[in-house]
């Protein structure tokens, strides 16, 4: 009896001490996906990012997952054209939240209550797209051998002083559409008449406009350009690499959430299922803010000085008439 009784206690223990990776994998879904051979998906999250959650999810499970990165503009365009001709080919959907809502109206999604979504907040949740699993925020990094931390800009206001004209880079807001979203939503920083005047000083600076946040960043990490307007997190993914970047520190910031979702007709749905429990759970969201990402799963931060003090504001939503209106808008304020 007392044998039984120490390997129950010796059971209890291991269980206990199992990664919480492994426990959110269910056994039965893990043989089903087995059978399925890979997962496909399609996303924005960077391939370094994907590339690491991809090759541990393996090492795991013995699972394979297929990624094919571009803008979020790109993947959009990409599944809603396979789903149209009736060739759906991604099983996951990685990408942020306005593109991914123009899909959900199209009903390319179905819902997926991961075990691992107990650890988000619970107004992080979507009913559909299941936990945002990061925030993306834009801001102005600079780079430190070009523009001095005194010199650089204080505010968003500062960002128009004459003497930054052809020091700054920036997404194309007529082309790319997280970069039209933050344009457009610029009215919950500054108020509406603000907002207006500054998009318009914007144009006037003549920024060079890169076909999305990342380009942006690249070229302020290497000189080329000593001010950008992208994502925070590049002053600390750069910074690694040995690029002297820092961020201006704005009490409020704006940005997107992101969401991992499974298609409505994936091919691969249970490989798909168990890669999205691996991919919101603690293993794979700590891989995520180490490099830089602003994660979502409770008591996760990334190492970027004074990232808890960044106050989240999230963009507004578009429509496609209202992404198109403004697109057209913006071609008379930034390409005249």
């Amino acid at each position: 009896m007392l044998r039984k009784i120490m390997l129950a206690r010796v059971l209890i223990a291991s269980f206990l001490f199992v990664p919480s990776s492994v426990l959110a994998q269910n056994a039965k879904l893990i043989e089903a996906a087995k059978k399925e051979g890979k997962a496909i998906a399609y996303g924005s999250l960077e391939s370094d990012t994907m590339e690491a959650i991809v090759n541990a999810f393996k090492k795991k499970t013995g699972l394979e997952v297929e990624y094919w990165r571009a803008s979020a503009t790109k993947v959009m365009d990409r599944a809603l054209s396979e789903a149209r001709a009736g060739r759906p080919t991604a099983d996951l959907i990685i990408t942020n939240d306005n593109p991914l809502r123009l899909m959900q109206k199209e009903n390319l999604f179905q819902k997926y209550e991961s075990p691992a979504a107990k650890d988000f907040p619970k107004d992080a949740v979507d009913p559909v797209l299941g936990p945002r699993y990061r925030n993306v925020i834009i801001g102005v990094v600079f780079n430190k051998s070009g523009i001095k931390a005194e010199d650089a800009p204080k505010s968003l206001e500062d960002l128009v002083n004459p003497k930054y004209k052809g020091k700054l880079v920036m997404p194309d807001p007529t082309q790319h559409t997280t970069t039209t979203q933050w344009v457009a939503s610029l009215h919950k920083l500054m108020g509406k008449e603000k907002a207006d005047k500054f998009i318009r000083d914007l144009g006037a600076m003549k920024p060079i406009l890169v076909e999305s946040l990342l380009p942006s960043a690249e070229r302020v990490m290497t000189g080329e350009t000593p001010l950008s307007i992208t994502y925070v997190k590049y002053a600390y993914v750069f910074g690694k690499r040995g690029a002297p970047l820092d961020y201006v520190r704005l009490p409020k910031m704006m940005g997107d959430g992101h969401y991992i979702a499974l298609a409505a007709k994936a091919p691969h749905p249970s490989t798909g299922r168990a890669f999205i429990d691996y991919f919101l759970d603690n293993d794979s969201m700590n891989t995520m803010a180490k490099l830089g990402e602003f994660v979502n799963r409770k008591g996760v931060l990334p190492p970027l000085p004074d990232a808890d003090k960044i106050g989240f504001v999230e963009m507004e939503d578009l429509s496609e008439k209202e992404f198109a209106e403004k697109k057209k808008e913006y071609q008379q304020i930034f390409l005249r």
